[in-house]
């Protein structure tokens, strides 16, 4: 099965876009806690990561693509003076992610909007810097919206990727694919009332291109000097770094 016919509902008749939206509205009040339950705090860890790689190129201007509750758009405000866009399809988690950036005192520093990350709203060459996090394995189109992000990205500016990938050695693959399979859902279950959206989450991370295979999709679209980290046992994340390259 590929990735792309993965979606969170078997029966609808939507399209994976418009049924990651519904997806995500509907577990948008318990997707933090659970997101800290499923990856045993190691997610806090991994975004720190990200926020290191981006400070690398003092940017000014970030976008973060499949903002959700803005758990990375948060981190990314550590970097002095930077301003921060959100953007992602489900108005339910935008909505729990602007509550906590007010009661952090960060509206002035972090906008999140409305948005399809395959149709991004915004100029050409815009941002110093474009960040992901457990998003670009619920693209429609992954190849369009990475060429998406390219576009807005400056010259000489970086793309950031977090996402969940498989171990490769054992036993943590093994623990991995015992671990998704069953314990996963079944935390989704006792605690969203979407039964289905931890069970397409778990499918659609075992589905994705991760490692080499990912970065050989970075590197055919256009992005430069490619390198990725495996994180955590082995790799049950993996953060990936690409930069636009500068024109002569």
């Amino acid at each position: 099965m590929s990735e792309k016919t993965i979606t969170p509902y078997k029966n609808s008749t939507e399209g994976k876009k418009q049924q990651v939206a519904q997806m995500f509205d509907s577990i948008s009040g318990t997707y933090d806690g659970l997101n800290r339950v499923i990856s045993l705090g190691s997610d806090i860890k991994w975004r720190k990561f990200v926020v290191k790689k981006v400070s690398e190129i003092a940017p000014n201007k970030v976008l973060d693509v499949a903002t959700g509750t803005g758990d990375l758009a948060i981190a990314l405000s550590e970097i002095d003076g930077l301003k921060i866009v959100g953007l992602d399809i489900s108005e339910g988690m935008l909505s729990v992610g602007r509550d906590k950036i007010q009661k952090k005192n960060l509206s002035e520093r972090i906008e999140l909007v409305s948005g399809d990350s395959e149709n991004l709203p915004f100029a050409d060459n815009y941002f110093d810097a474009v960040t992901v996090a457990f998003g670009v394995r619920n693209f429609e189109n992954l190849e369009k919206g990475l060429s998406e992000i390219y576009r807005v990205i400056r010259p000489g500016g970086r793309l950031v990727v977090l996402e969940t990938s498989v171990p490769e050695k054992f036993p943590f693959r093994q623990g991995y694919f015992a671990y998704t399979k069953f314990i996963m859902p079944l935390i989704g279950k006792i605690f969203s009332k979407d039964r289905s959206a931890y069970t397409y989450l778990s499918k659609s991370a075992s589905a994705f291109p991760y490692g080499k295979k990912f970065k050989a999709i970075l590197d055919k679209i256009g992005y430069s000097q490619t390198k990725y980290y495996p994180k955590t046992l082995g790799g049950v994340a993996t953060i990936y770094v690409g930069n636009k390259p500068n024109t002569l």
